[in-house]
């Protein structure tokens, strides 16, 4: 269930990352390209982005742990921004998906998913008893 709720915050947060022009980063709908088919989009690409984040972000997060030790983490900003590039990557082969413009811009839309997620998470999270 909560694998779920990341997929449904990821959506979000990535939705709102597309309302922001200035970050030259879209979403391109499912054909014919109505409101439900951005939000199927949506959830796709969250999909997508959650497993890049899990399989290909932990290998890179385990093999990078000493430059985050170095940098004291900011090195977790440009490799967030990384799988964000990946995963519009992996949809740019279709006619739908993610689509980031520059790789900088990526990452300040990464920071703002990553807050998104992170209020979310705080929100979100199970009360202990």
């Amino acid at each position: 269930m909560g694998f779920l709720i990341r997929i449904v915050v990821n959506a979000f947060a990535i939705w709102v990352v597309t309302l922001i022009p200035a970050l030259q980063v879209t979403v391109v709908p499912f054909p014919p390209g109505g409101t439900l088919q951005l939000v199927l989009t949506l959830l796709v690409v969250a999909l997508i982005f959650a497993l890049v984040n899990t399989i290909i972000g932990t290998v890179i997060k385990v093999l990078a742990f000493p430059i985050y030790i170095l940098t004291l983490g900011l090195i977790g900003l440009l490799i967030n921004a990384f799988l964000l590039w990946f995963t519009a990557w992996l949809t740019h082969w279709w006619n739908w998906g993610l689509r980031v413009e520059d790789f900088w811009w990526g990452v300040v839309a990464a920071i703002i998913i990553s807050l998104i997620n992170w209020i979310f998470g705080i929100i979100l999270r199970p009360k202990k008893d």
